[in-house]
């Protein structure tokens, strides 16, 4: 049985709260950070909106429509104006084509200093590497506006052009205000005057709302909308936005920039109409500089954090084809030392670090009793110490009770879907599951590749790559790993899914001397998907990824067939990325293969890194295009391990029901 995930309450279409006004002719809403106005890709449907649709269709409304004529970045929060009828479009056009339209910023920023309480930034802005912009200060401009760290001393020019026009909020007023977001629809058929050969003109008046020590709100009016406007313009006078690495800002949990007040004529009546959007907490946090402990205020508090961070996850979600993944994921959802993974309609809880109540760990019964109030059916606790790798028995009730500790226990084994492909999970056997919900993107990539191909799935616990590979068409694979019963498990997936054992055999083997059999018989794969613990211990060996991951690489570009591609991954926290790139390169060069591209592949959307700090899991996609030796024509998959003492391929239909002997990861999985 697969069990439905449970979305009524954790993953609405739309939350009502997030309305602030509606009519026949309008409807406003507070957007959420992290949330794009509408979909970057087609099949998104986490973008305001097409959940705001599905909403409206939800409430029983037949007409849908959603007139667009605003935009705001997707790290962005605050007030965001729809047209309900398309005969409200013109008037409204007319607005914000004609700059009628007032829109009010409020921004946090570090290192304020003696700069005067108001102003006026005047810059070009150009494009520059990454995406990014860059502001070019307009000739004549104030002191203020002259480049990155200047620091306006007395009355420059940019402010005495700007006093007077920031004392009061008049009619006249409204007639200026543009928001920071790019290409907007009044952009188009603006006056040749704005661009010029020196990028185009962008224009933004502030004025400082509160300080404390070094760090200050300022309140922002732009008078143009240009792409990334406020951004870039704070960052050229040396003030980036708190929460902005692309553009220098110090670390925090979000960009900290909201659109707080909008103001126009009603489409309808021609009244003035202002919305406004309540400062999210986050900026206050920020500016009293507190002590960032999200577990101090209780339950409640630690209820609502993990509720904003399974909101972030509606894409995944509302899918409809997957009943796993990650609603929290440590630091980087505001929770850290804390993972909280949905299975179906069971949760699993991870703690990191010390015992319960040492320095640094998680407060045990807040976070569960948190977890429960979810709606989940139950809750499991894995306990992950910091040297987890040298658990001896990781299925020890201290550190992974069988049973949920809230609520009622899951079957002992059950079905989860990943993009429609089904996976055997356990809930009380050790601290794995059966699969790592990290890879699943990983997962989609290998099922896209492996059309035709012949795959090689190393380190392959439950053979969940293979599983994918055998889905997008492999015509042959091979699954290697050392654990019997992890070895038995990944012929149950792939039997659930219908391969042909003959064609896709599973082997009970160590990899290092599994490969290098392989590379005297002749073996060559296509695709080869190369994920090993952080450290591992067999019988004959051990492993570290820091100082043996080069050397298997190796060992595994050897096997590659002309053009073909290796996914290599780590979760060591103690390798960085450019350091794991430079082992592929290393290990491509010793097996004498020409490594045409190297790619770095972005993690799933629900693993979210800690501000300021890489991603726990590094994925690299290498591709080889040098010829190396013909494939063994005719070779049965596990031709490699045939009369190798420490091979032996698993029986079809001889999957043993014991849990798998993996040796533990070290990381947030």
């Amino acid at each position: 049985m697969i069990p439905r995930l449970a979305l009524s309450e954790l993953f609405p279409d739309f939350h009502p709260e997030w309305i602030l006004a509606e009519d026949e002719d309008l409807i406003v809403v507070d957007k959420p950070a992290g949330m794009s106005t509408h979909a970057p890709e087609a099949d998104r449907i986490d973008d305001v909106v097409t959940r705001l649709r599905a909403f409206l269709r939800g409430r029983g409304e037949a007409d849908d429509y959603l007139g667009i004529h605003q935009r705001l970045d997707r790290d962005t929060s605050g007030v965001l104006l729809f047209t309900r009828r398309r005969e409200a479009n013109a008037a409204v056009a007319r607005q914000f084509e004609g700059r009628t339209v007032q829109k009010t910023y409020v921004a946090a920023v570090s290192g304020f200093g003696d700069r005067a309480p108001r102003g006026t930034l005047r810059h070009r802005l150009v494009p520059a590497p990454g995406g990014a912009m860059r502001a070019i200060a307009e000739a004549g401009a104030g002191r203020e506006d002259r480049g990155a760290g200047g620091r306006k001393k007395g009355g420059g020019g940019a402010e005495r052009g700007g006093g007077r026009e920031d004392r009061g909020r008049g009619r006249e007023d409204r007639g200026r205000g543009r928001e920071d977001r790019g290409r907007e629809r009044e952009d188009q058929g603006r006056g040749r005057e704005d661009r010029g050969a020196g990028g185009a003109l962008a224009i933004t008046r502030y004025r400082l709302l509160e300080r404390r020590g070094d760090r200050a709100l300022l309140e922002l009016r732009p008078e143009t909308g240009r792409t990334h406007q406020l951004r870039v313009q704070l960052a050229a006078i040396g003030l980036p936005i708190v929460g902005d690495p692309l553009y220098g800002g110090v670390e925090a949990p979000r960009l900290l920039l909201h659109a707080a007040e909008l103001r126009l004529d009603h489409p309808a009546t021609g009244a003035a109409a202002t919305f406004r959007s309540p400062l999210p907490a986050a900026f206050e946090a920020w500016l009293a500089a507190a002590p960032a402990d999200p577990y101090a205020e209780g339950v409640e508090a630690v209820e609502r954090a993990m509720r904003e961070a399974a909101e972030r996850r509606y894409g995944v979600a509302r899918a409809g084809d997957t009943t796993a993944l990650r609603l929290v994921h440590g630091a980087g959802d505001g929770l850290p030392s804390v993972s909280v993974d949905l299975y179906g309609e069971h949760l699993v809880v991870s703690l990191f670090g010390g015992g319960e109540g040492e320095p640094g760990a998680p407060p045990r019964d807040v976070v569960l009793d948190a977890a429960h109030r979810l709606g989940a059916k139950g809750v499991y606790v894995k306990v992950r110490p910091k040297h987890a790798s040298v658990i001896v028995d990781a299925r020890r009730e201290e550190f992974a009770p069988r049973h949920a500790v809230r609520g009622e226990s899951a079957p002992e084994e059950f079905t989860v879907l990943e993009h429609g492909l089904p996976f055997k999970v356990r809930l009380g056997d050790g601290l794995s599951t059966g699969i790592f919900l990290d890879q699943r993107e990983n997962r989609r990539r290998v099922r896209e590749l492996a059309r035709g191909a012949r795959v090689l799935n190393l380190f392959a616990y439950t053979g969940a790559f293979t599983v994918a590979a055998v889905a997008g068409g492999a015509r042959e694979s091979v699954t290697v790993d050392v654990s019997r019963g992890a070895i038995a498990w990944a012929r149950d997936n792939l039997d659930a899914i219908g391969a042909d054992p003959a064609a896709h055999v599973v082997v009970e083997a160590d990899v290092f001397p599994w490969l290098k059999v392989a590379a005297q018989a002749g073996q060559r794969f296509d695709l080869i998907v190369l994920d090993p613990p952080s450290f591992a211990t067999t019988k004959k060996s051990r492993f570290s990824a820091a100082s043996d991951f080069g050397a298997l690489a190796a060992l595994a570009f050897r096997l590659l067939a002309p053009g073909g591609r290796l996914l290599a991954c780590t979760n060591h926290r103690g390798i960085a990325r450019a350091r794991f790139r430079r082992h592929l390169h290393e290990a491509a060069r010793e097996a004498g293969c020409d490594v045409v591209q190297m790619k770095d592949l972005p993690d799933p959307v629900d693993f979210p890194s800690e501000p300021g700090t890489e991603s726990h899991l590094k994925s690299v996609l290498a591709s080889v295009g040098a010829p190396g030796a013909p494939a063994a024509k005719g070779a049965p998959a596990a031709r490699a391990a045939k009369g190798a003492p420490f091979a032996r391929a698993a029986k079809p239909g001889g999957a043993r029901k014991g849990p798998p002997a993996r040796p533990a990861r070290r990381g947030a999985r």
